[in-house]
């Protein structure tokens, strides 16, 4: 598809987003587990030391800013966006730059400083703190869309320059034969 054709498709309604968030934070427990589970593992087992939890978090942000911002560069496309037809494109169309993508992550991070505010006036420990960060990646953030109905651009789409769109499904491509 050419990058005026990518403009015209419509934006993906909340539920599609909000599977696809399901979706995505799966597969980020694998990637999670692997670049931050087996390190750390060695380093406590080998030198019997723990990481600082705040290097810890700058650490895992910088992996999940990664693998981002890798794929949308790549296709405009995380493993999930895949499954789900979603893609991210540049208001012109095309895939974002490294420069936008990367913005774009940080943008898509906004939603962290709601959960550090309630996490200041309510004190929370453990399961708390995730289930409160689960809860607000895959409902209240996307949300967001809702401040701009007509096109349910999300914040940090409208603040980085860039589009969600829900790609078509195409049909099934018939079989060729096989020779007997």
């Amino acid at each position: 598809m050419n990058p005026s054709d990518l403009k015209a498709l419509p934006s993906p309604r909340f539920w599609r987003r909000v599977f696809c968030n399901l979706y995505e934070q799966l597969i980020l427990l694998g990637v999670l587990a692997f670049t931050f589970l087996v390190p750390n593992l060695i380093i406590g087992i080998v030198f019997g030391i723990a990481i600082p939890s705040w290097l810890t978090f700058f650490y895992l942000y910088g992996v999940l800013a990664l693998y981002f911002t890798w794929y949308w560069r790549r296709n405009g496309q995380t493993l999930a966006m895949q499954t789900w037809r979603i893609q991210l494109i540049t208001a012109d169309g095309y895939r974002p730059e490294k420069k936008q993508a990367f913005w774009r992550y940080v943008y898509g991070s906004l939603w962290l400083l709601p959960c550090l505010a309630v996490h200041a006036a309510f004190p929370l420990r453990g399961w708390q703190i995730i289930s409160l960060l689960f809860v607000v990646a895959l409902f209240l953030w996307p949300l967001s869309i809702y401040i701009d109905r007509k096109h349910r651009q999300g914040l940090p789409d409208r603040m980085a320059g860039t589009k969600l769109i829900e790609l078509p499904r195409y049909p099934k491509k018939e079989q060729v034969p096989t020779k007997a």
